[in-house]
């Protein structure tokens, strides 16, 4: 059990690597859609005034004018509505065509086994030539709506339109291409969101927390600039911000470790129903960590609360809870394989990486209740593949290394990818995999002294297997038989 909190622990958003910001990047979003909604209310009413001065505009009075034709201008006013409508039919239209191609764009990134053909995809359609009246167009459109949002910001004493704008800021410097601007753009936020911090304003500490710890202000994390603005955003009632306080003191981030005060803070966050701190408090009072008394039944509870609440940033109770039903804890969890699938099933929909490998397993074996499907076994060992899931990665190895009639076509080359990804997250069975791949020729040709450096490295991970063969122990270069349930021997 330890393992699989330990695997859950990986996907924690605590981590250095997981993106900044994600609250300001839907606000900034939700920003842009209604400035340039009333751009384009604006750009209507410029129309219409112009429409309305033409039809105002006096008949000429010179000796060689005709006289004024109103049946005539009817028409033309008629024609002129019928290309009005016309157009913005065609607009519609084309919207809707390029939304289909881009889902059948989606589909084709998040399958690749399942090809979308090319005659689908019209190549003209996702082209934005036809948007781009000028070479600098995207930028004047850009600056409109930074020095628009940065008026508007330096109108207001309201922090929480500044937050916006700050937020704004950084999620729009990451589109620029010239380093110095984004530099200058990157600047003018945190200057504003330091001043914001400092005059309390919660959310503007923990974002601000948030670029610190995830290595976007300094280029590296800084947990000792982090921890304490987390502590201050706790202290204004922020959920989110007494969780990562309880994580820091957890895991002695930015401060020595302090098991009493982390469950503090958890609890504190917890009163908030805040996702994370129901779900780490669930696992530590399950199993008697950070001091407190192993209580299965209180731990279960609070997996089930975090569980009701789960988000794609905290799916993680939902992955546990099923691995209880899985083995059951007598007179607390019943055995329920059904249920398991159940819960794996809703954490996958949330991007659990470990959940989704487990239903590929399921699928693939006929584990828990169900049949073998290698439709759905692809299906979630490719999601979790994709979150770079190095178990999964194999585990898609080695289905391409024989392929699946009818549904994927075998291919050593994707079979080599796929296990040199799995490869490069240290995985030895895979390491392994990779220099017997190497010395018989599976994916690129053979090659005996790159296949001695992969079974080094497997060696060095632990796989007897290498290490038997760089001891001269031979390996059957049939590897591969695609009449037997096994895919492959060596996998």
């Amino acid at each position: 059990m330890a393992a699989s909190v330990s695997s859950t622990l990986q996907g924690d958003p605590m981590h250095p690597s997981n993106s900044v910001g994600q609250r300001g990047s839907i606000t900034s979003q939700e920003q842009q859609q209604h400035f340039y909604s009333d751009m384009a209310q604006v750009v209507q009413q410029e129309n219409e005034h112009m429409s309305h001065q033409m039809q105002q505009q006096p008949m000429s009075t010179s000796p060689n004018s005709q006289p004024f034709d109103y049946q005539q201008q009817q028409q033309q006013q008629q024609q002129y509505d019928h290309d009005q409508q016309r157009y913005h039919q065609q607009q519609y239209e084309q919207a809707q065509l390029w939304q289909q191609q881009q889902l059948l764009q989606q589909q084709a990134e998040m399958y690749p086994q399942y090809p979308v053909e090319e005659d689908q995809l019209d190549q003209s359609v996702l082209s934005h030539d036809h948007l781009k009246p000028g070479h600098k167009a995207t930028l004047l459109s850009y600056t409109q709506t930074l020095e628009l949002y940065r008026q508007n910001a330096k109108k207001t004493n309201d922090p929480e339109l500044q937050f916006e704008f700050a937020a704004f800021m950084i999620d729009a410097g990451k589109a620029l291409e010239d380093p110095q601007a984004r530099a200058e753009l990157f600047d003018e936020a945190m200057k504003l969101l330091r001043k914001l911090a400092t005059s309390g304003h919660a959310e503007s500490q923990h974002y601000l927390a948030e670029c610190y710890a995830s290595g976007f202000a300094k280029g590296k994390p800084d947990f000792d600039k982090a921890f304490p603005l987390w502590v201050q955003a706790s202290k204004h009632g922020h959920p989110d911000a007494a969780y990562r306080t309880g994580r820091c003191y957890d895991e002695g981030l930015g401060t020595r470790k302090d098991s009493a005060r982390a469950v503090q803070f958890y609890r504190k966050a917890a009163s908030a129903n805040h996702p994370g701190a129901m779900w780490r408090l669930g696992v530590v009072t399950l199993y008697g960590e950070l001091g407190l008394t192993a209580s299965p039944r209180d731990g279960v509870k609070w997996l089930k609360r975090s569980a009701q609440a789960a988000t794609p940033e905290f799916p993680f109770a939902l992955y546990e809870l099923a691995q209880l039903h899985e083995r059951g804890i007598e007179n607390i969890v019943f055995v329920d394989a059904e249920y398991s699938i159940s819960l794996y099933s809703q954490a996958a929909e949330l991007g659990h990486a470990a959940s989704a490998f487990r239903l590929g397993e399921c699928w693939e074996y006929g584990k828990l209740g169900c049949n073998q499907d290698p439709r759905l076994s692809i299906h979630y060992y490719t999601l979790a593949a994709q979150q770079e899931h190095p178990e999964a990665s194999f585990a898609l190895a080695a289905w391409y290394l024989v392929g699946s009639p009818g549904i994927l076509p075998q291919s050593d080359a994707e079979a080599y990818i796929w296990a040199k990804r799995a490869a490069d997250k240290g995985l030895a069975k895979a390491l392994y995999a990779l220099g017997y791949f190497t010395e018989v020729g599976i994916g690129p040709q053979k090659d005996a002294n790159e296949a001695i450096e992969w079974y080094k490295k497997a060696a060095a991970a632990g796989d007897k297997r290498a290490t038997q063969r760089l001891e001269g122990v031979p390996v059957d270069a049939s590897g591969k038989d695609k009449n037997k349930d096994e895919k492959c021997t060596v996998m």
